[in-house]
């Protein structure tokens, strides 16, 4: 009886199985995050993840970087509660310690739009349906009220 050995030879043409360099960069950065939190200890100033945020959104490409400010902006003055820190390499504002939005740059993971993000944390809930990912290439004034009102209802 021969028993015969499956192999796999990945070719050009075939995508492997696994994450993106992109996202194998973001959990690298996640884990320096936490490494930095952790030398902080638990009351780390505000202002520290604040400077940090303001540091990554200038190092962005200028469409990126223009959501991201007016987005910090915007999120900071809807929701005070909210403290700015890096989630996997971008801007996100926690309450009590978890995440309750981010932004996250098309640079990030190479696609064609910006997006803003809710966690669970945020208290978006309606019925059983409801979006919790957006998609932004520019801001609105009719954009900039609905986001307020959202982060306002994510923070209760």
């Amino acid at each position: 009886m021969t028993t015969k050995t499956k192999t796999t030879a990945k070719t050009a043409d075939q995508s492997s199985v696994g994450f993106t360099d992109e996202e194998r960069a973001a959990m690298k950065v996640r884990s320096s995050e936490l490494k930095a939190e952790k030398g902080r200890g638990s009351r780390a100033a505000k202002g520290d993840g604040e400077s940090e945020v303001l540091a990554k959104i200038a190092e962005m490409a200028d469409a990126d970087r223009v959501l991201g400010e007016q987005l910090h902006a915007l999120i900071l003055a809807s929701a005070p509660v909210l403290t700015p820190k890096l989630w996997y390499g971008m801007p996100a504002y926690a309450r009590d310690g978890k995440i309750v939005c981010f932004f996250q740059s098309a640079q990030k993971f190479k696609t064609r739009y910006a997006t803003l993000g809710f966690s669970d944390a945020a208290t978006l809930d309606e019925g059983t349906l409801w979006p919790t990912t957006f998609a932004l290439t520019t801001l609105t004034a009719d954009d900039v009220a609905r986001i307020g009102a959202l982060v306002k209802q994510a923070v209760g």
